[in-house]
């Protein structure tokens, strides 16, 4: 589950192309947040018949062929040039390849519920991270209050007023692990891949390919090949790779084109709501009282880390 923000920021807009009718970007809103919110679902029913790296196998698969498809509907090409897809081979591994991999193992031993919320951390990382690495990227109060609350809600979650009780805490740091790769990704990706001139569809199947090759190279070498393929957590997988990975991207980039990058990366303050509805109501998951207060806390910590500042109404005048 990438955020919208850092994917408007590092790579060009896709051309609007002929209009033509197209369902209301609320509904393709509505969608993306409940496809994404359900993923970690997904991943956990994946986790019950099949280990951790061949749920994100299977995953990428998925996924790649949905934007094959698409690449070949729209008539686009793969990249060229071997620098851009040995950035694309470092885009793959930090963005696709670790992140799904950690989030499939940390959710053998924690609640998808858990995982959720831990994924909604990524803005937090990404925040603290751009002040390093991006020098375009000033800092506010307002946003080191907002990186501040919103780790004061990762403990919240986490209750460590309690000492961590009952908190795996290996599972728990896979996951958080996973969150901070996303930014780490896409700020690498803003440093070498913007204004390559190829399209998000034709960079994002690229990518998704590398990453594919590279968990089928991994796979075999530490798991052995499945002794019969459980029906249930072999349609999650295909539902996590078609939808989650595959639908979500085509979707999320169509909002961001549409509405722009602000309105598109509202999504992300969704998920971990919908992920922590789903796994209480179909997986029968406990949800103690500081997960859901630690969930609005890391929200409203992470929505005012998105904050920018205004530019002066006297700006560039003598």
């Amino acid at each position: 589950m990438t955020t919208v923000t850092a994917a408007a920021t590092s790579e060009p807009t896709l051309s609007a192309g002929p209009s033509r009718p197209r369902l209301d970007w609320r509904l393709r809103f509505g969608a993306l947040s409940l496809i994404w919110g359900f993923s970690f679902l997904f991943i956990k029913v994946g986790t019950e018949g099949y280990a951790p790296f061949q749920v994100t196998l299977g995953r990428l698969a998925f996924g790649t062929a949905v934007l094959a498809v698409a690449m070949a509907v729209k008539r686009q090409r793969l990249p060229r040039g071997a620098r851009t897809w040995g950035h694309l081979a470092v885009a793959a591994f930090l963005l696709n390849a670790l992140p799904f991999s950690l989030f499939a193992y940390s959710e053998l031993t924690i609640p998808s519920t858990l995982a959720g919320i831990c994924n909604a951390t990524s803005p937090l990382w990404g925040m603290a991270l751009s002040l390093v690495a991006l020098s375009e990227d000033r800092p506010t109060r307002v946003r080191f209050a907002g990186l501040g609350l919103g780790f004061l809600g990762v403990l919240t979650v986490l209750g460590a007023w309690e000492g961590f009780h009952g908190l795996d805490v290996t599972g728990t740091a896979m996951a958080l692990l996973a969150s901070l790769s996303y930014p780490v990704g896409w700020i690498y990706v803003r440093r070498t891949l913007a204004g390559t001139g190829d399209s998000h569809l034709a960079m994002t199947g690229a990518q998704l390919l590398l990453a594919t090759v590279q968990l089928a190279v991994v796979t075999p070498l530490f798991t052995s090949f499945p002794a019969h393929f459980a029906l249930v957590p072999l349609l999650a997988i295909a539902a996590l790779g078609a939808l989650g990975t595959g639908l979500a991207v085509l979707l999320q980039y169509g909002l961001v084109a549409e509405v722009g990058p602000t309105t598109a990366q509202m999504v992300t303050y969704f998920i971990p709501v919908i992920a922590a509805a789903a796994g209480v109501a179909v997986l029968g998951e406990s949800l103690h009282w500081s997960t859901p207060a630690g969930a609005v806390i890391v929200l409203a910590g992470a929505a005012l880390t998105q904050v920018r500042r205004r530019p002066r109404a006297n700006a560039g005048r003598a």
